[in-house]
């Protein structure tokens, strides 16, 4: 949602650093500047300086600094705008925005509150309704009752076809804004015609909250299993929900997180209910998906490790696996927490209480660890071949490393655990980083012909911009740079976005001294005025990013549909995997209708 520029130095002008930190930490004047204990690490003698004169901070023991922004950032572990947002208020300066997104904000500004109102909704429900009487009991018999129930707003809906769409008529919600919520779904009468209904009937309701505590979207549990087969029925994706990019909890979890540094991450929602409520304040849980490198990214702002508290059972041991390569992808440190045959973190607090699940986080084995003894158990009996294989895997895990250092303590602890030297690892490992990858990893290069060669459509995007800076406004709409798979290329598209409008300007120039980069950056500059020949620049850039789009969606389908192959899956997960493909085959169709077609599918996906 672009905010100009001159309201964001409005913004930065009036909050003053030294009153914006000392409003968090005790300050002391030094001088000509400030210092204070690092409030990002434990420390004894300050080291946390701040510069009235530069408006910025430094600390000298653990590296952190920037402006005003970014220790807000840091402080209260948001994104930019979020930050931005804050400030705003702060300072008491009106966040304007273009037409455009001033629009889209109104739309979802619309939904945040039909969520909260319907919140309250089925809370009350849950309280006063005769019906909840067996949701009621459901969460007394769990122990979830009372603290549960007001913490996290759980609530019931009622056993009735159209119930929420007259409370929600009778309040002035209109049927449109229902049905983009997800809490209506449209049905085919029975001799034709269609009808409406509330997607959500009899059963436990359990709202999702983004990281700033705002209702997006609910999950609603059966009570009765003869009710529905599926366990689980879950919002369906909105322009403000994301299952991709939402971890349950994380609102309630985040300043925990981020002062351990560390994250919990659980199976499903009731066992994060349970965590928080037991005192692991720093757990979450995906939401209604398998773990996506989304989620890794939102974690890595918090934390520097996590740990993996799945259920013991054998999908559980395979989600770890594939979710810890996932986090190790983003460059945290993972570990495995191995329950106990037939517990769940929820039925473990329950059964022998908060000690046991404290044990259990306790003796966390590393990726690695887990995943060798869960594959040599499996090739138990076969082996030199089955000690080749666990080997493979092991090294499969290594791959997702991004780092050079991580993947190199990555190799050592291989080494002990498989009794075999580092180098033969190593030369494994290489062997097969010349080969095909076995699956994606985060930033990940283009594997089609050279290593690094860049993707046509992302090389045509980047020359399009930088030949015709008319273009620019509509990709800082609508594609984020970090949609671009080849490094060069997104980096180079987050310089043109920034400063190609302005006259004179070289992206050649910014940086010499790389090779590589300026390399790419001459063959930008060359190649711009051929781009897309006698054809409406705009029209070119807007195809161009519905190409884009496509291809980032399409992989995501592709690793769906790899995922329900595998073996083990419930049929809640299977159900839910098919849905999400579906989703995603529709919205990748909507991206080949043309630009009025696609536009509304955009907004969702930003």
């Amino acid at each position: 949602m672009p905010v100009p520029d001159q309201i964001i130095e409005e913004i930065r002008a009036r909050c003053d650093i030294v009153d914006v930190i000392g409003s968090y930490v005790k300050l002391t004047r030094a001088g000509s500047s400030h210092k204070a204990l690092c409030p990002f690490h434990k420390e004894k003698t300050p080291s946390f300086h701040v510069q009235p004169a530069r408006q910025s901070f430094h600390c000298f023991g653990c590296g952190k600094g920037g402006d005003v922004f970014r220790f807000i950032m840091e402080y209260e572990s948001l994104d930019f705008p979020g930050a931005l947002k804050l400030l705003a208020r702060r300072a008491g300066v009106a966040l304007e925005f273009t037409e455009s997104a001033r629009r889209n904000r109104s739309d979802k500004d619309a939904l945040y509150r039909l969520h909260e109102e319907a919140a309250a909704f089925f809370r009350a429900a849950l309280r006063e309704r005769p019906e909840a009487a067996a949701a009621r009991a459901y969460l007394a018999e769990r122990r979830l009752d009372g603290e549960a129930e007001e913490a996290f707003g759980l609530g019931y809906a009622p056993d009735a076809w159209d119930e929420l769409m007259k409370w929600a008529a009778a309040r002035g919600h209109p049927d449109a804004l229902l049905e983009t919520a997800g809490l209506v779904v449209r049905g085919e009468r029975e001799g034709g015609g269609e009808k409406r209904y509330d997607r959500f009937r009899r059963r436990l309701m359990i709202p999702i909250r983004d990281e700033q505590g705002r209702v997006i979207a609910f999950s609603g549990r059966v009570l009765r299993a003869e009710d529905s087969p599926a366990k689980y029925v879950n919002s369906p994706e909105t322009p403000i929900f994301r299952k991709s990019r939402v971890l349950f909890g994380l609102d309630r979890a985040r300043r925990a997180i981020a002062e351990r540094r560390l994250a919990v991450l659980c199976e499903g929602q009731f066992d994060t209910i349970r965590c928080q409520l037991a005192g692991v304040t720093h757990a979450v849980a995906a939401q209604g998906t398998a773990v996506t490198e989304e989620h890794a990214r939102i974690l890595k702002r918090y934390a520097d490790s996590a740990v993996l508290l799945l259920d013991a059972d054998e999908a559980g041991r395979n989600a770890a696996v594939r979710s810890a390569r996932i986090l190790l992808a983003e460059g945290l440190s993972v570990r495995i927490a191995a329950l106990p045959p037939g517990e769940d973190p929820d039925s473990l607090v329950v059964t022998q209480g908060v000690a046991a699940l404290e044990a259990v986080l306790q003796a966390a084995a590393t990726a690695l660890e887990f995943q060798i003894a869960l594959q040599r158990s499996r090739e138990a009996g076969n082996g030199s071949a089955g000690e080749l294989r666990v080997a493979r895997s092991a090294i499969e895990t290594i791959r997702a490393a991004p780092s050079a250092v991580q993947r190199e303590l990555l190799l050592e602890e291989a080494g002990r655990l498989l009794g075999v030297s580092v180098a033969a690892l190593r030369r494994d490992l290489e062997a097969t980083d010349r080969g095909a990858p076995a699956e994606p990893r985060a930033g990940a290069r283009a594997a089609a012909g050279r290593p690094d060669e860049p993707p046509p459509d992302e090389l045509a995007l980047a020359e399009l911009l930088l030949g015709h800076p008319e273009t620019i406004p509509l990709a800082q709409a609508w594609l984020p740079p970090a949609r671009l798979r080849h490094d060069g290329l997104r980096r180079a598209v987050e310089l043109i976005l920034a400063h190609g409008a302005t006259p004179g300007w070289r992206l050649s120039a910014v940086a010499p001294e790389d090779e590589a980069f300026s390399s790419l950056a001459s063959r930008l500059e060359s190649g711009r005025r051929d781009v897309r020949g006698e054809a409406d620049p705009l029209d070119g850039a807007r195809e161009l990013i519905c190409r884009i789009w496509r291809r980032t969606l399409e992989a995501r389908r592709e690793e769906l549909r790899a995922a329900l192959g595998a073996r083990g899956l419930s049929p809640d997960e299977r159900m839910q995997r098919e849905t999400q493909s579906s989703d995603l085959l529709y919205q990748i169709k909507k991206l080949q209708g043309g630009w009025a077609e696609a536009e509304p599918v955009l907004e969702m996906l930003l």
